[in-house]
């Protein structure tokens, strides 16, 4: 059973919007942490968006006021809504599960609890 699993990535021309999906399985998906990652090729694996249980949510600067995280705890999903996206936002994006980092150090931890297999998204000019 694979703990997390995205979905929802594609091919995009800039300035269009996606949202990318994260079934959960496995974990108490409420009680914890969750965010989302990217990797660009050649790139480090870098911190975009993590939201709390309790709602709370944090964003990397390259996204904040684009992206919004969010968490369905009733169907084990979590969400990414990406707008204006640019071809900068190109990626392998994963989803990514912790019981116990918070916020402040979620986004720049890679020592997560789970991962998922990532989903591919291409931003065109």
């Amino acid at each position: 059973q694979v703990p997390l699993m995205e979905s929802g990535g594609g091919s995009v021309q800039a300035g269009g919007s996606l949202r990318l999906s994260c079934a959960a399985s496995g974990f108490a998906f409420s009680v914890y942490a969750m965010g989302w990652f990217r990797q660009a090729p050649g790139k480090e694996r870098e911190g975009v968006a993590v939201i709390d249980d309790d709602g709370s949510t944090r964003y990397a600067d390259s996204v904040k006021g684009r992206f919004s995280i969010s968490r369905d705890n009733a169907k084990n999903t979590l969400y990414l809504q990406m707008n204006s996206l640019k071809p900068e936002d190109t990626a392998m994006y994963y989803c990514a599960a912790d019981l116990y980092l918070g916020l402040g150090n979620f986004l720049v931890l890679k020592t997560q609890d789970y991962w998922g297999q990532g989903t591919q998204v291409t931003v065109s000019s």
